[in-house]
């Protein structure tokens, strides 16, 4: 297994990049490689410089272009197909990686996966997801936190399916819970979207609706799936990674608050697309990125994107 990782993407790269790699490289385990993705002298050098880790299981593929974060995505992906995002889709796209991963421009990472390995039949629009820690343990997949600020009531009901593909392949949880959020749970409650998105939700024999839930449900462990547009996901998914900073901010350690570090996961994967794509914070550190990498291997081992097709299709 492959992992790719784009060296040169986010606020500290490529240092903070290269040495969560480099931290990650030591408890890998021996069918996982990582594929660094960058100017390759910079990368040698930092490397070398962080020897104390094993380099071993690190393969180096020079990429001479970066896509800076206030790029517009898809003119810098066109305009540099040899930046170390270009370079990342491509090996992908040939599968000589199984993964590919990200801290960088989050348009350039979405715009680059519908370009290279495509959005899989059927899907309306491809989502980013995001890990929500429960009070009673694990964490609940919630959908869209960005890609779709707005969203039409029969995107939201596929989110639900995709979500619950991919809880029960990533999570092992036979039956998932998938919710909406919403400003009520009753029935009858929110926008007009939320309404028929509850609606088809409801009708949908494939998943298991549990119905809505609100803003005061969020880590309370009542869903494995929680279904929103990325406008509001987006929000509510940065509320929730702010408590740790807030509470660390005000010398306090809980153990569940720490799971809302959003270093304890280290990335998002965009979901609906024919492979695994993994898009980190730009303010990565070297433990998120080690997290990420995490996350990416246990993605590919699930094949989740597959099994997202193969219900879709």
């Amino acid at each position: 297994m492959k992992i790719a990782v784009d060296a040169m993407g986010g606020d500290f790269a490529p240092e903070a990049i290269v040495e969560g790699v480099l931290m990650a490289a030591a408890e890998l385990p021996e069918n996982v490689a990582v594929v660094l993705i960058g100017k390759q002298s910079i990368i040698q050098e930092l490397v070398q410089k962080h020897s104390t880790y094993s380099a071993a299981n690190i393969e180096l593929v020079n990429a001479d272009d970066v896509i800076e974060m206030s790029e517009h995505p898809t003119k810098a992906l066109s305009q540099k197909p040899n930046s170390s995002i270009g370079v990342g889709f491509k090996l992908l796209k040939e599968g000589k990686v199984q993964a590919f991963c990200s801290a960088g421009n989050t348009g350039a990472m979405h715009v680059g996966a519908l370009f290279s390995i495509k959005a899989i039949e059927g899907v309306l629009r491809p989502c980013i997801a995001g890990f929500v820690p429960q009070i009673t343990g694990g964490y609940a997949v919630m959908l869209d936190i960005g890609a779709n600020a707005d969203c039409k009531p029969e995107m939201l009901a596929q989110f639900g399916e995709i979500g619950s593909i991919y809880a029960q392949s990533t999570f092992n949880i036979a039956k998932p819970r998938v919710a909406l959020m919403n400003i009520g749970t009753e029935d009858q409650k929110g926008s007009l979207v939320a309404q028929a998105a509850h609606q088809l939700l409801k009708e949908n024999n494939r998943i298991n609706f549990i119905g809505n839930i609100e803003g005061g449900d969020f880590f309370a462990g009542h869903t494995d799936v929680i279904i929103t547009d990325g406008f509001t996901g987006n929000a509510m998914f940065k509320l929730g990674e702010s408590f740790y900073r807030m509470a660390a901010q005000r010398g306090i350690s809980d153990e569940f608050l720490d799971k809302t570090n959003y270093e304890s996961v280290g990335g998002s994967p965009i979901l609906g697309v024919n492979g695994n794509v993994i898009i980190a914070h730009g303010i990565s550190s070297p433990l998120a990125i080690k997290n990420m990498i995490g996350l990416a291997i246990r993605q590919v081992e699930s094949d989740a994107y597959t099994k997202i097709a193969q219900a879709l299709g």
